[in-house]
């Protein structure tokens, strides 16, 4: 179901849906006590996403018939005592990067519109596993090329913090829509930013694991941004992403490169961070930040030495020609190769600025492809040398705040060009191009009351660290009381 809406705030959101609101160790919590059931809390969590979706359009295809029928059987589970998961009963949305068997799976493509899987990918099969209630598509942009969640098939997807306001992407249905209390989860997938930026600019918690954790297979083929691309957990909290990791991490080998690890369960008790050391930069050396950003940052950064971390500055800095000797080579590549079998007359129907990424990507040449990745590796090789004497890095998670709806970017930060598709996001695909595990934490607002948040990056496969934390700022910081109220 495609919608293409022109929000206008109305008395009806200012409606609660206050079971669609709770965290989802309490919905769990809640079943186990017989406070309420799952039937409960679906007729909530849907009266929530429709009232969302009229106003920020974050929905491409709705699951309300079938996720009705599993709440019914989750209440009789919990009922019965044949609780099948750790998310029996439990909400939750999927990004239309990934497939759902017999939902419609389109990709923010115009030549998708058609497409039903007959399969689902890896992280679904998990989710279904665990007894969670799929509920919804979330929109995002064309196979996840930019860093917003608009696109041709369903239109522009707005924040809820501010409905002129873009809610970021690509992953930007499922973002808004925790945003929104929409239920306490979603699955989103992430190359260059795409579940980190729009958690920040919505002000909720998202995580991009270590690539590979999450299998991301069955799914469309070629893929796009193949080698950078991670599925990963969204939230409200950080136990309910942790929750949500613990059952969608796992081997799947029909993922090349999936790992082989075992299964993990991780501690999300706030305590004191010493003996922690955790490098910090508010710029990598190189980039534009808006004045706000830097000032919240520069808070995080007192907070955590008060819960006794160890904290140092990183030095030197990355490097300044990263995007346009590493990142475009291989990413703009990728994406091309993703669409090398599409018509052009289907490729018409795409985005202009879909179609000049495409365009790019195919005058690479493969010496300069080969070049990047090289180039690749020595970044790689950086952040090796970074983490023998430091446990985490912390950033800003994106150099501004959520901007224009309907826009791809902004050119100009602090008075700084920067790239319009990817430069005002610096923080978020060098940490894809190394493949580490890496979250956003809400962190504060700016003058606009739009959300600001700040990144933490661990040695890979450590996602405890990240979760170690993020929890200590979330006790301190609390965010997850925060709500927006939909207002122009």
């Amino acid at each position: 179901m495609t919608r293409h809406p022109h929000p206008d705030p109305v008395d009806a959101a200012k409606q609660t849906f206050d079971l669609a609101r709770l965290p989802a160790v309490d919905l769990v919590a809640g079943y186990r006590a017989g406070t309420f059931t799952p039937v409960d809390v679906i007729d909530d969590v849907i009266g929530a996403l429709k009232m969302t979706d009229e106003l920020c359009n974050v929905i491409v295809t709705d699951m309300y018939e079938v996720a009705r029928s599993e709440a019914e059987r989750a209440s009789s589970a919990w009922a019965n005592g044949e609780v099948v998961g750790p998310l029996t009963g439990v909400p939750v949305t999927i990004k239309d990067l990934l497939f759902v068997a017999g939902v419609g799976a389109h990709a923010g493509a115009p030549t998708l519109a058609a497409f039903v899987p007959d399969q689902d990918s890896a992280a679904v099969s998990a989710l279904k596993a665990a007894g969670a209630v799929l509920t919804c598509k979330t929109t995002t942009c064309e196979s996840g090329y930019k860093l917003t969640a608009d696109s041709p098939l369903s239109g522009v997807t707005r924040n809820p913090w501010r409905l002129d306001r873009t809610s970021g992407g690509s992953s930007g249905g499922a973002a808004a829509a925790v945003a929104a209390g929409c239920g306490p989860l979603a699955i989103g997938t992430d190359a260059v930013g795409s579940i980190r930026v729009p958690s920040s600019f919505c002000g909720v918690f998202g995580l991009k694991p270590t690539f590979g954790l999450v299998p991301r297979s069955p799914s469309f083929f070629p893929p796009s941004w193949g080698s950078l691309a991670h599925t990963g957990p969204i939230g409200r909290t950080v136990a309910d992403v942790a929750l949500l990791l613990e059952v969608v991490a796992g081997y799947d080998n029909r993922d090349a490169v999936s790992l082989p690890v075992e299964k993990r369960r991780f501690d999300t008790r706030a305590a004191s961070l010493a003996p922690l050391k955790i490098a910090v930069s508010p710029d990598f050396g190189f980039a534009a930040v808006a004045p706000a950003v830097r000032n919240a940052f520069a808070e995080v950064t007192h907070v955590l030495a008060d819960l006794d971390a160890d904290i140092v500055p990183l030095e030197p800095a990355l490097g300044t020609r990263l995007l346009e000797e590493v990142l475009q080579p291989i990413g703009f590549t990728e994406q091309a190769a993703a669409v090398m079998y599409r018509e052009p007359a289907d490729l018409a129907l795409s985005e202009p600025e879909f179609q000049a990424v495409v365009a790019k990507g195919r005058t690479v040449r493969g010496i300069d492809y080969v070049d990047a990745l090289h180039k690749r590796v020595r970044l790689r090789g950086r952040f090796l040398e970074i983490f023998k004497s430091v446990d985490a890095i912390i950033t800003p998670t994106v150099a501004v705040t959520a901007f224009e709806a309907g826009t791809i970017g902004v050119d100009l930060i602090d008075g700084q060009p920067v790239d319009r598709h990817l430069g005002w996001s610096p923080f978020s695909w060098p940490i894809n191009l190394a493949g580490l595990p890496a979250a956003t934490v809400p962190c504060g607002f700016d003058a606009d009351g739009m959300p600001i948040g700040f990144q933490i990056v661990a040695p890979w496969l450590e996602e405890s660290t990240i979760f170690r934390i993020a929890a200590a700022f979330e006790q301190a910081r609390p965010w997850a009381d925060h709500w927006p109220s939909f207002a122009q």
